[in-house]
């Protein structure tokens, strides 16, 4: 059974739940954020079964700006509501790749404008902005049971160009897209390793780092199919 509360009732419910050491603790895993409550996210999680899916608290949520508003923002939006706009006011104003990530794999991934924006924001100069491109097709790889070889096979020339760009939540969003994709069966596999060789040939350092990764997965890994 949902339960209905209003934008600034879950910031409370936020507030009263954060602590210091939560937010603390982030800067461990590199998340950097204007205003954070410090909540843990199995807590967010749990909110978000209650409160179920509400588009116009998603849009308040994320509009707050609060870190963990954001996050929730994601889980409890509408992927049948979202639109091109919204993604890219969203995308714009990525802090993090916490944000980045939980809004590409709990919300943008579902929406039909997936694709297109996976493959536009892949040539952004933002960081987040790119790095959302490359966590979305991750979460494609991961999740959309529907699509063909073809159009993931499409992708990695975007994930082989991406592997340059130095700055490191790239790097890490473009290895990601690079081994979800090889993961989801055979002939992606043999395709993404080709892709990895390639760039574990380089001299760059990033290049070569994501190449280098994701053959180590690749060798440990092969799909069943």
């Amino acid at each position: 059974m949902t339960q209905a509360m209003s934008r600034d009732e879950v910031l409370d419910w936020l507030r009263k739940r954060g602590t210091q050491r939560t937010v603390d603790g982030m800067a461990r895993y590199g998340l950097v954020a204007k205003r954070a409550f410090g909540v843990p996210m199995r807590a967010l999680l749990s909110l978000s079964k209650r409160l179920g899916k509400d588009q116009a608290l998603s849009l308040g949520l994320w509009k707050s700006g609060w870190y963990e508003a954001r996050l929730l923002a994601a889980l409890v939006g509408d992927p049948q509501r979202v639109t091109r706009r919204q993604m890219n006011a969203w995308a714009a104003s990525f802090e993090n790749w916490g944000d980045c990530d939980t809004a590409c794999f709990k919300l943008f991934d579902q929406t039909s404008f997936a694709w297109e924006k996976a493959r536009q924001w892949a040539a952004s100069p933002r960081e987040f902005v790119k790095r959302g491109a490359f966590a979305m097709m991750a979460c494609l790889a991961l999740h959309d049971k529907a699509a063909t070889d073809k159009q993931f096979l499409a992708l990695l020339p975007l994930i082989e160009k991406g592997a340059r760009d130095e700055r490191n939540f790239v790097s890490k969003g473009v290895n990601w897209a690079l081994r979800a994709i090889g993961r989801r069966n055979r002939a992606l596999h043999a395709a993404a390793v080709e892709v990895a060789r390639r760039l574990a040939l380089l001299e760059e350092a990033a290049p070569r780092w994501v190449g280098k990764d994701a053959l180590r997965e690749f060798k440990r890994k092969r799909p069943a199919k």
